[in-house]
């Protein structure tokens, strides 16, 4: 019976499933104690003793020559000393992890992270396809514009909308910082308050970026794989096909137009398991997130959470009806297959294939637009991202230093904001590798970022869900500034 309904309401059924079979599990069985006085490990007698939580995970083993290990894992980073995450674990003590994860995960801990691996078949069938269909749609749909003057129109109109809606993104978190001033509801400042010393990285980062369009080695781009690398020599070689002309063109345009039909398929093959990836990969979040993770950093939450459903709902669908000439809700329900895949599996890359299904089979976007716009979002084009770091940023100084930072430092934070995103990865926890620099731009302790890692997980969907819906919208804006047909 559920394959008679539209794609959009398997999937939203199978989240919904999944995070209610994920609860239960939290709910029931995600504490357990365990104490061995003695077992075998690599063939040495240990004791080894823990308590799983969620929350919490306290562990403590001892070797054959009676050395103790002692090692507290809390996200939340409430206990003194303790690690943030059961990946410092492994690199700090491989023996202690693997003790844990032998004998010592909860019943909700060790379903979750079965729950994980198995969504993560069908996020990697969603990988297997996107680099190929990328490569192949992209050169389709240049090739298909018939000259480089018009491809010159659609980079121009795709960067400036993508700008634009970043930087709108930006302004409406630091305006939500300002409204609820999460980090001033802690009553104890971090550190003590000085003009934060500016150690700027910019410089370095355009400098990476414009290395980054010019890959050394195409080839290694592919394998990598690095989006924007492949982006750029796509265009390259597309571009000079189309200079070249004639014959060379005729085989190259009729190879990956073939090349495109083949790999469509494929996706519209693996979308057909979108609802039970979905169901797994929804599982493994709430089975593993505690609730108590939640309650200090409730606020902050709040005000990423506000400032990214004001942006979805306003800024993105009032562009949409006034600039683009679109239905929001029609546009949305056409497009939602895809934003429900991003919001579980926070992975705009991964989702990539499936939302080129959307925008082209469901909202009825040409295959030249989409070709171009959403390889090219995906890759820069985060303004989830960039509203999370503009937000995070900021409350670490508030909780930091008990006040807010100089407003030229603000500016600051919002054009290194605008900058990272742009070079964040299109894969889960990507704009945590990127906030480093935003937080060394106005002088931070980069160790700060551990406050919030926590909850990154739950925040990566929600900002991965919007990344998407800002693709998405951009498609609908280009075509109708710069329709096919034209």
């Amino acid at each position: 019976m559920m394959r008679r309904w539209a794609l959009h309401w398997q999937i939203l059924v199978a989240m919904v499933v999944g995070a209610l079979a994920g609860i239960a599990l939290n709910v029931g069985a995600g504490q357990r104690t365990v104490e061995l006085t003695k077992t075998e490990l690599a063939g040495r007698a240990i004791s080894f003793r823990s308590e799983d939580s969620l929350d919490r995970i306290h562990i403590e083993w001892e070797d054959s020559s009676g050395k103790r290990h002692t090692w507290q894992v809390d996200p939340s980073r409430r206990t003194e000393g303790s690690l943030a995450s059961l990946e410092q674990l492994a690199a700090r003590d491989p023996v202690a992890y693997e003790l844990f994860m032998q004998f010592g995960q909860s019943p909700a801990r060790y379903w979750g992270q079965t729950a994980k691996r198995t969504g993560n078949l069908f996020l990697r069938l969603l990988q297997m396809v996107a680099v190929p269909l990328i490569i192949s749609s992209l050169v389709t749909g240049i090739l298909g514009l018939g000259g480089v003057a018009r491809l010159g129109k659609m980079l121009g109109t795709t960067l400036v909308y993508y700008i634009a809606t970043s930087s709108l993104a930006i302004i409406t978190g630091l305006v939500m910082v300002r409204i609820f001033r999460p980090g001033l509801r802690y009553p104890v400042p971090l550190g003590s308050w000085e003009p934060p010393q500016t150690t700027s990285r910019l410089g370095e980062i355009v400098w990476q970026q414009i290395e980054t369009l010019m890959p050394s080695n195409p080839l290694g781009a592919v394998i990598e794989p690095n989006f924007l690398s492949i982006i750029s020599f796509s265009l390259i070689f597309a571009i000079f096909t189309l200079i070249v002309g004639g014959k060379a063109q005729q085989v190259i345009q009729s190879l990956f137009e073939a090349l495109f039909e083949v790999f469509m398929a494929m996706t519209k093959a693996i979308i057909r398991l979108a609802p039970l990836g979905v169901f797994f990969l929804m599982l493994y979040v709430t089975a593993t997130q505690g609730a108590a993770l939640f309650a200090s950093l409730a606020w902050y939450m709040v005000t990423v959470f506000t400032g990214l459903v004001f942006h979805a709902v306003i800024t993105l669908p009032l562009i949409l009806l006034f600039v683009a000439r679109v239905n929001p809700w029609r546009y949305a329900n056409a497009v939602m297959p895809a934003l429900l895949t991003a919001f579980s599996s926070a992975s705009s890359n991964g989702t990539l294939p499936l939302t080129m299904n959307c925008v082209e089979e469901r909202a009825g976007i040409s295959n030249r637009t989409s070709s171009f716009v959403l390889p090219l979002g995906a890759t820069i084009n985060m303004d989830g991202t960039a509203l999370y770091e503009a937000v995070a940023v900021l409350f670490v100084a508030e909780l930091y230093y008990g006040g807010d930072l100089l407003f030229s430092q603000q500016l600051l934070v919002a054009f290194t904001a605008l900058l990272a995103s742009v070079g964040a990865a299109g894969i889960p926890h990507a704009g945590l590798v990127m906030m480093l620099i935003v937080l060394q731009a106005v002088g931070l302790p980069v160790t700060l970022q551990g406050v919030i890692i926590a909850v990154d997980r739950v925040l990566d969907m929600c900002r991965t869900c919007v990344n998407v819906w800002s693709d998405a919208c951009g498609c609908a804006v280009v075509e109708r500034l710069l329709p096919p047909d034209k």
